[in-house]
């Protein structure tokens, strides 16, 4: 079987509409717009290199610290239809293509590694690598690569398949059957059954790639993060190969919560009338299988640019500088322009409204413990959840899996040994949940500082963080926060600061703001009356 898009008639209206609009899209030799990615990719890693650096220091001097872009070769997804046919961006004279490539960045603390060599009581955590939202790229987090060596010896930031500068086959796939149609009498059943075989076959298409990177590397275990859609399929990876994953970061993930849909309609109904007639337009456009990399190819370039640039300057308040905004703005409007891959995974994954198929909240209690002997196996995977103090991501999907997860630990602890099941043998995942203030969804653009010290409390390096350096908040649920006064415990004795209530957390989130530069503005303009009024 195939995963094929319904061609319903809206669509083919839809498309005749576009159609000449594209035109103005085709004029470009896609050799041109690669290399024009490359260039903007480029112009980001120099910025990475000589703004965003933290103070020296007598540990780790700049000097210890290299840049390296890479294409790694690995196998084409078994899911893949036609895979021996050339991708769509990168020609090849073989017609029989036995591999695709992975592009990214590696960023190497060489004096971290080597003390880490010397001093096993201080090692580094296992090698960062980083996965990206949907339609960004590895460069997204070109404001953190060398915050972040400071605590990490590697870190691996990857364009995934399908997205900037790696590999672009077509996503045709074949469906991987995860039900028994003998036992599917029931037209309901069928559906969600074809459904879930649509969110396996989306989900190997990634995870097949990214641990074909791995083997490339000989990574043993990673410290894996993820964006948003980068954060869902990290979870899809640690699913199946926790025994490579060190530490899971979810960074502002998609898809954890169910889907309530007399909230979703509240939520909805209770935002400004341009929004809601915006949101109604994309979820259209959503259910009609329009991705926003097809609709911004549609369009002249004049209109296109002008979408994306607005994006930058709306959305990304904390980036001020003309010429930062020109390269990241370049960066993924080309990254968007060139012919669609991983992009078309967004309908086989997530429902309009970005709520998955299959949720995370049901699949992360479920992980499997990496097979550490740490804790005689008492201590399940570790799992962070980071969201921005104005994220349009949902919190409460990080402290409701906290909660799953410290009830299904409650209920092992009720059983012996002997009499646990297989599913209980494991112990569940010890989730965490921090908050990043005056960010958003892009929590690394938009506080950059504070996202890295995130991180690396997240790996367990809090005391190596300057003392001056602003820290995230961590929440925790009222049931881990009464069983932790129950037992005289602290939730986790590595912090060094309060950890916040449940009740906290609902006061710190404030939701995501459409247009982040106005509601800066606003929070500017109320603080100012208030200093009137106190003089």
């Amino acid at each position: 079987d195939t995963i094929k898009r319904a061609p319903s008639r809206s669509l083919y209206r839809m498309k005749i509409i576009m159609f000449p609009f594209s035109l103005f899209t085709s004029s470009i030799k896609i050799s041109d717009r690669i290399e024009s990615l490359r260039d903007a990719e480029s112009k980001l890693l120099e910025i990475a290199k000589t703004r965003f650096v933290p103070s020296p220091s007598d540990h780790h001097p700049h000097s210890c610290h290299s840049f390296e872009l890479f294409d790694t070769p690995i196998a084409p997804p078994s899911v893949v239809k036609d895979k021996n046919k050339n991708c769509q961006v990168f020609d090849d004279d073989d017609d029989d293509v036995e591999h695709y490539s992975l592009h990214g960045v590696k960023v190497v603390n060489q004096q971290l590694l080597a003390s880490s060599d010397d001093d096993v009581s201080s090692s580094s955590p296992a090698p960062l690598v980083l996965l990206h939202g949907y339609a960004n790229g590895s460069l997204y987090f070109y404001r953190n690569l060398h915050g972040l060596s400071k605590f990490f010896g590697q870190i691996y930031a990857l364009d995934m398949l399908g997205w900037g500068l790696s590999s672009r086959p077509r996503f045709n796939l074949h469906l991987q059957h995860t039900h028994n149609s003998n036992d599917d009498d029931d037209a309901a059943n069928n559906n969600n059954s074809s459904n879930n075989d649509k969110v396996k076959s989306a989900e190997q298409f990634f995870v097949e790639s990214l641990e074909s990177w791995r083997r490339h590397h000989n990574l043993p275990k990673m410290t894996l993060a993820g964006h948003s859609m980068g954060g869902y399929l990290s979870v899809a990876y640690a699913e199946q190969y926790p025994q490579h994953v060190e530490k899971l970061i979810l960074l502002s993930p998609v898809g954890v919560p169910r889907k309530v849909e007399e909230e979703d309609t509240q939520r909805v109904s209770s935002m400004p009338f341009y929004i809601r007639a915006l949101i109604h337009t994309v979820r259209a456009m959503f259910n009609r299988g329009i991705t926003p990399g097809y609709f911004l190819r549609s369009l002249p370039h004049s209109k296109s640019r002008d979408m994306v640039n607005g994006y930058i300057t709306n959305r990304l308040p904390a980036i001020t500088c003309e010429e930062e905004q020109q390269y990241l703005g370049e960066y993924l409007y080309q990254n968007s322009m060139l012919p669609g891959s991983g992009e078309d995974c967004l309908c086989d994954i997530l429902t309009a409204g970005a709520f998955a198929r299959v949720p995370l909240i049901d699949r992360i209690p479920e992980i499997k413990s990496g097979g550490s002997d740490e804790n005689n196996g008492e201590e399940g995977l570790e799992v962070h959840f980071v969201y921005g103090e104005n994220d349009w991501m949902d919190y409460r999907g990080g402290l409701d899996v906290q909660r799953l997860c410290h009830e299904k630990m409650q209920d092992r602890r009720t059983t012996t040994t002997t009499t646990r099941s297989a599913e209980t043998q494991s112990p569940p995942p010890k989730v965490f949940v921090h908050g990043v203030r005056n960010a958003g969804h892009l929590l690394m653009l938009d506080n950059y500082q504070e996202f890295n010290a995130a991180m690396a409390i997240a790996a367990g390096r809090e005391e190596d963080l300057p003392p001056g350096m602003s820290r995230s908040v961590e929440f925790v649920c009222d049931e881990v926060a009464a069983a932790a006064n129950a037992e005289g415990t602290t939730f986790r004795s590595s912090r060094k600061k309060v950890v916040m209530s449940e009740k906290d957390a609902a006061n710190f989130f404030r939701g995501g703001r459409f247009n982040r530069r106005e509601s800066q503005q606003q929070k500017d303009d109320d603080a100012v009356i208030v200093e009137e009024k106190k003089e």
